[in-house]
């Protein structure tokens, strides 16, 4: 995808967390960036012919036995090498300087003081906040090399040399608390690499685009709508690049939120006059989970039945045209294919955006989101003409309402559960608060709660508001919304929804508890 029209800068991963956020900044500054594991044999590294090369930071230590390293004739490949953290005390000690455990380290927002003429850090103040993480620390650079800047702990807290186009900085440049850092980033990129900055959203649709009908020619696709962001940008993209060569199949499980099939069927049928497919078998999946009540085994039947009923779409497809379609459109995106170690992604996993398309299904996967991170996705589904209200819909289980419902699937409690849902995102919508949150949603446990309504007593569901904060759902902490919402959610539900007398907040974080109740 990145061959001719953007340059790229590769970031090697030494186990750093921050090895993502590096490459998104590099991407923000209109560069297209990639990681790598720090084992990649630099001839593979090579052969992407990056622009420039980024060491990341990691938790070892360059003292220890076997640490983290790279092929040192890196240096002498003529591309410019910036190291960050770690990465810059593996240059200075590659290269002849010095890496010493001081006894002191600095964990934080630490001052440092600029030293001398920097090509790196020049126009910043002489000092300034800069965000740190180490416990060793350079104590003499390599020779060539000039110390552009110090802190208390770090004698060498900037180096450079600029004749063979090697640097490093001992904080994090890449983290919002280093004052500066972007700018610094950008110094490499431009100054340095003289990258071109067009790593845009237009140029991103325009090169998908050329590379699906490069992969696709004449022949049908299919795609495997979710009602998500992932997929829909997904099937758009695709939409553009071959037109009415593309099928997409929605299916109904019965288990969506208010609404959310007709505003899928909306926007593709009506607005982007795409060849849609509905499948409603809503009856068909509850009848499948009739009496189920343990989460894996809900979610195995979804599962199952999903794959079942996506099947006999695609035949009858093939049965209706004569052809089969060869090319099965999916949202992976780029954190995927870091997480999973490598580009190679032959087998349809059960937790892609379909929903678990089995292994034997002889489809060829086209995947125009798989170098995109998930606000890239976001931004090229807007550039799209996508809704508002899909772009930024909150991420939402594959199994849908059936594993909100804490207890066996009924009609009646799908649509209680619905309608409670549906309020809690208008009330985290009407303050402001939708895009905020990483998830705001209703639970309902299947139990009953003793209740006075009027002058009678009830015996009626509990509604658990769920609402919390996160980057990337790995960790999440509870939402502290504030309470003039949560009253307005908690008298909406009882006074609107019937079957419900009581409302709870759940303030528990991840960890110990996981987003979802199943």
């Amino acid at each position: 995808m990145v061959s001719d029209p953007f340059d790229t800068v590769v970031v090697v991963d030494f186990g750093a967390q921050y090895a993502q956020l590096i490459a998104r900044r590099v991407r923000e500054a209109h560069v297209y960036s990639e990681i790598v594991p720090r084992t990649t044999p630099l001839a593979e590294i090579l052969a992407r012919r990056p622009k420039g090369i980024i060491f990341s930071g990691g938790p070892a230590s360059v003292h220890v036995d076997d640490a983290p390293s790279i092929d040192p004739a890196v240096y002498r490949a003529e591309v410019p090498v910036l190291g960050i953290c770690y990465g810059a005390q593996l240059v200075a000690q590659q290269l002849g300087g010095e890496v010493r455990r001081t006894g002191t380290g600095e964990y934080g927002r630490t001052t440092m003081t600029r030293a001398g003429d920097s090509l790196l850090l020049q126009g910043l103040p002489p000092e300034q906040i800069v965000w740190m993480s180490h416990g060793d620390a350079i104590t003499a650079a390599p020779d060539g090399f000039t110390v552009t800047a110090s802190s208390e702990a770090a004698p060498v807290a900037a180096l450079e040399d600029r004749e063979r186009a090697i640097y490093g900085v001992q904080f994090h440049p890449e983290v919002a608390h280093t004052e500066r850092g972007q700018e610094i980033l950008k110094r490499f990129l431009f100054d340095v690499c003289e990258c071109r900055p067009t790593w845009t959203n237009s140029s991103i649709i325009e090169q998908a685009v050329e590379e699906v009908r490069a992969q696709v020619g004449s022949e049908r696709v299919i795609c495997g709508l979710s009602g998500g962001v992932d997929s829909a940008v997904a099937a758009a993209l695709v939409h553009k690049a071959v037109g009415d060569q593309l099928t997409c199949v929605f299916v109904d499980t019965g288990m969506l939120r208010l609404n959310e099939a007709d505003q899928v069927e909306e926007t593709f049928r009506r607005q982007f006059q795409v060849d849609l497919v509905h499948v409603k078998a809503a009856d068909r999946f509850l009848a499948a989970l009739d009496d189920v009540l343990e989460p894996e085994r809900k979610r195995k039947i979804i599962g199952e039945t999903f794959i079942r009923v996506f099947e006999e779409a695609a035949r009858d497809l093939a049965t209706e045209s004569e052809a089969d379609a060869r090319f099965l459109v999916q949202g992976t995106l780029y954190p995927y294919i870091v997480e999973s170690g490598g580009d190679d992604n032959a087998t349809i996993k059960s937790h892609h955006n379909v929903g678990g398309l089995p292994d034997d299904m002889n489809f060829e996967l086209v995947e125009p989101l798989r170098h995109l991170f998930k606000d890239e996705v976001r931004a090229v589904g807007e550039e799209l003409g996508l809704p508002e209200e899909i772009v930024w819909r909150q991420p939402f289980p594959g199994p849908g309402l059936a594993v909100r419902i804490i207890g066996t699937i009924t009609p009646e409690r799908l649509e209680i559960l619905r309608n409670a849902d549906a309020i809690v995102v208008e009330e985290i919508r009407r303050a402001g608060l939708y895009r905020e949150v990483w998830q705001s949603f209703a639970v309902l446990p299947a139990v009953r709660t003793v209740g006075v309504m009027g002058d009678g007593r009830t015996y009626e569901y509990p509604i658990v508001i769920r609402a919390v904060t996160s980057d990337d759902a790995m960790t999440a902490d509870w939402a502290r919304l504030p309470a003039e919402v949560l009253e307005r959610m908690a008298s909406r539900i009882i006074n609107e929804v019937p079957g419900v007398n009581r409302v709870a907040y759940d303030i528990t974080s991840k960890p110990p508890g996981t987003i979802e109740w199943e």
